[in-house]
């Protein structure tokens, strides 16, 4: 073979190995998919806040967390599922003023020890 012809051959190897790696979609190890829906954009002091949670990890999930405001955490186990689906009420305690933002993060961790947050917030309406 000569020289000529192994280099072109090589080189269309390398060609259809880059071809076929970019094509590949892999799943790559990372912190669960998490999604919220808040049903009210602001609140009163005290009030409670409902909404949605959802995650997704392919991998199971662990352990599901969501604090509201400076009351202890909701918990709740994944069950080593791969979605996690809940509505929830919280309450907002008492003292807020008007413009406050009361804080809500939403947290999941899957059964690898990879952790994802959301963090939002409601406004406060009134005293």
């Amino acid at each position: 073979m000569s020289r000529t012809v192994w280099r072109a051959a090589v080189l269309r190897g390398l060609a259809v190995t880059a071809a076929l790696a970019c094509q590949v979609d892999r799943d790559r190890p990372g912190p669960p998919r998490l999604s919220m829906t808040i049903n009210e954009d602001s609140v009163q002091s005290p009030d409670t806040v409902t909404g949605s949670v959802r995650a997704d990890d392919t991998d199971g999930l662990d352990s599901i967390w969501l604090s509201v405001d400076s009351a202890p955490p909701l918990a709740a186990d994944g069950l080593l599922e791969a979605t996690f689906i809940a509505t929830f009420r919280a309450g907002v305690r008492g003292g807020h003023v008007l413009g406050d933002r009361v804080s809500i993060r939403f947290t999941a961790r899957d059964i690898t020890g990879y952790l994802g947050g959301l963090d939002t917030f409601v406004v406060v309406k009134g005293p």
